[in-house]
């Protein structure tokens, strides 16, 4: 590894704020849409959703997400979201939309928005 990576993932680490890094895959810096089908945000009226949504991913791993959107999503909330890859990227006619069921594992304040962190329990892919 580089002198000049070694320094990037330093770097990283020290802006994770105390976070464990527990994820097994490698992070890719992907910002797609999203649309949230059902999540529930602690701000405001007790049970007020964020559904319906759209937020853009900041990251992307084989086994979750990180997103950037303005509501807070507690830790262990389950979140059903739909993520929109774009058609000329995954070679195909149209675009193809990812089903996704999972659980926010990561919550935090940075920069004025909230970033999430959801663990993908299951997933569909769907052509439209």
């Amino acid at each position: 590894m580089s002198e000049a990576a070694k320094g990037t993932i330093a770097d990283v680490s020290k802006n994770r704020k105390g976070y464990t890094d527990v994820q097994g895959a490698p992070r890719f810096p992907i910002k797609l849409p999203v649309a949230l089908k059902s999540a529930v945000a602690q701000a405001g009226a007790a049970g007020q959703g964020v559904i319906g949504e759209t937020v853009e991913t900041e990251n992307i791993s084989a086994n979750g997400v990180l997103f950037r959107m303005d509501a807070d999503v507690p830790v262990g909330s389950p979140v059903d979201f739909t993520i929109s890859l774009p058609a000329d990227v995954v070679g195909a006619e149209a675009d193809v939309q990812v089903d996704c069921r999972g659980r926010v594992v990561r919550s935090f304040e940075d920069g004025g928005r909230r970033g999430v962190g959801v663990v993908i329990d299951e997933y569909r892919f769907e052509r439209r």
